[in-house]
């Protein structure tokens, strides 16, 4: 009896002990909160109105004597500035929320990050763990190896929407993929690729958004990220709206841009550059991701978009004659594209954007050079693409429905809006995409295209006059000779440090008619002509 005497007695002791250490603890963070804002109280009664200085000493041209006459003012003074201090500590507590609201975004994108990394390090150490066990080999059925590796392969890359394919014999397409995956351009299941959307005063991004939603296979390996311009609410509440589902930042700096007077028309494009470069050290710098794919908030994109830029990651990582992959065809509309080609892809000299991939190494190079406004111009400058190429396919993976703009609609009604999405779903990590490295592709390329029979426009433009499927070649020579062939076949006319839209080799490539039509310079090309401009 003494025994449990005691023990009670020992454990009633103990809580009162915790009890007033928690009393203790309670007391000393009130005191602590009383005095904080206490401080903060005397700091602010002591500081002029918040504004812009005059030469008065105070918030605007005269605010000194304002701010002189109610520290004296009686009773009505000392309620104005009660009144005043209550609002300075209403602004400062709501600065204080979105600095923690930033911080909570980062740590949760951090924590995915952290996860997935975690995630691949426990499934090796699992793989490792079984191939140390003795008792396992004696198991394993007598397998051929190139059976062994192409299971392996399939296991480890499928991560995209369920595919119907040949479950009997092994296909052609299939033996190439094995192969693909442990040569050059085999694609890489372990990289994040994270998905950067460029936002603004836009409250559709909710289109852009539910559908790379949709089609994400993974939300450790493709994580969204919504950069936000303008400090729209309207936009940030829909952005806001998902959740966990992507990471919201917001970038800081919205005042406005000097610029030269010819170019206040121009404060938008200068508002977007500067976006873009903060937008991008965050995802580089920040994030510490190793490359990214952007498209802005005006953009659909298509089913197999996550499953394109997965198969084509380690091309550009491999080829150093290319700088980016674009999910845009500029030429893409109906009646300009093979419907039943949708796997065919093409290099191309023309900087595309609209939903594109780059490299951490290649933000290393364009970042301190990166230009105040006009920013895909530029990339289109010589000086930045340096004879380097994108890789563009034949039908869109991205679409644009975003008529307001900085733009006020240029192209939008006359091509933008006409482009085809592509709606088929290509299992691209189980092609071999080698054929899309440099040297290879140009020799395949410029025998394709100066093969092709030479034709005239006015061919094309009379029913019934050619004989054959294709494809055909048309000719020009000059900047004019392009741009009248150019509107006469409907594709676009406009050229970039003489670079025609879509064009490699100065070649642009699509259908007319149902016939492919190589639009090109004459034979023995060698670089382009940055006057035709």
């Amino acid at each position: 009896m003494k025994k449990d005497s005691s023990s009670r007695q020992s454990l009633v002791w103990c809580h009162w002990a915790m009890v007033r250490k928690k009393g203790s603890l309670i007391l000393c963070g009130a005191f602590l909160f009383v005095a904080w804002n206490a401080l903060l109280l005397l700091f602010l009664w002591g500081r002029p109105p918040i504004g812009r200085l005059g030469e008065g000493g105070g918030a605007e041209p005269g605010a000194g004597e304002a701010w002189r006459a109610g520290k004296g003012g009686g009773a009505s003074g000392l309620a104005g500035e009660v009144i005043r201090l209550a609002e300075e500590v209403e602004l400062e507590l709501e600065t204080q929320k979105k600095l923690l609201k930033q911080i909570q975004s980062h740590r949760s994108l951090w924590e995915q990050h952290k996860d997935a990394v975690k995630r691949d390090a426990g499934d090796t150490k699992e793989k490792q763990d079984k191939l140390k066990e003795p008792q396992q080999v004696p198991q394993l059925p007598i397998l051929d190896e190139n059976k062994i590796i192409q299971e392996n392969v399939q296991v480890s890359v499928v991560m995209s929407p369920p595919t119907v394919l040949n479950q009997g014999k092994q296909s052609d397409d299939d033996k190439q993929f094995a192969q693909n995956k442990v040569g050059l351009t085999g694609p890489s299941p372990q990289t994040v690729i994270p998905i950067l959307v460029i936002a603004c005063d836009r409250v559709t991004v909710k289109r852009s958004l539910d559908k790379l939603i949709q089609y994400r296979p993974s939300v450790e390996l493709y994580p969204i990220i919504v950069s936000q311009d303008c400090g729209h609410m309207d936009t940030a509440r829909v952005i806001g709206s998902y959740g966990s589902q992507v990471t919201h930042i917001s970038q800081p700096d919205l005042s406005e841009i000097p610029v030269r007077p010819d170019h206040r028309k121009f404060q938008g494009y200068y508002k977007i550059a500067r976006h873009y470069r903060w937008a991008l050290n965050q995802v580089f710098n920040t994030f510490s991701y190793s490359t990214v794919v952007i498209v802005e908030d005006d953009l659909e994109v298509a089913p197999d978009f996550f499953e394109y830029f997965r198969a084509l990651y380690p091309i550009l990582r491999s080829d150093p004659t290319l700088w980016c992959i674009s999910a845009w065809n500029d030429n893409g509309r109906e009646g300009l594209v093979d419907p039943g080609k949708p796997d065919l892809l093409y290099r191309t000299d023309f900087f595309p954007g609209l939903g594109w991939m780059l490299l951490k190494e290649l933000w290393a190079e364009l970042e301190p050079k990166w230009p105040k406004a006009f920013w895909d111009d530029w990339m289109r400058h010589p000086q930045q693409r340096k004879d380097r190429s994108c890789i563009r396919p034949e039908i869109s993976r991205t679409m644009t429905f975003g008529r307001k703009g900085v733009s006020l609609g240029q192209f939008f009604d006359q091509y933008l809006r006409y482009i085809k999405l592509n709606t088929e779903f290509v299992p691209f990590t189980k092609r071999d995409l080698s054929y899309l490295i440099g040297e290879r592709y140009d020799e395949d390329f410029v025998k394709e295209v100066y093969s092709a029979h030479l034709i005239k426009v006015e061919d094309l433009q009379q029913a019934g006059s050619l004989k054959g499927s294709g494809p055909f070649r048309v000719q020009y020579s000059s900047r004019d000779g392009f741009k009248v062939l150019a509107r006469n076949l409907g594709v676009m006319d406009d050229l970039k440090s003489g670079v025609p839209r879509t064009g490699y080799r100065g070649v642009v490539s699509f259908l007319s008619h149902g016939r492919r039509i190589y639009l090109a310079p004459p034979e023995g090309w060698t670089k382009y002509d940055t006057s035709w401009s």
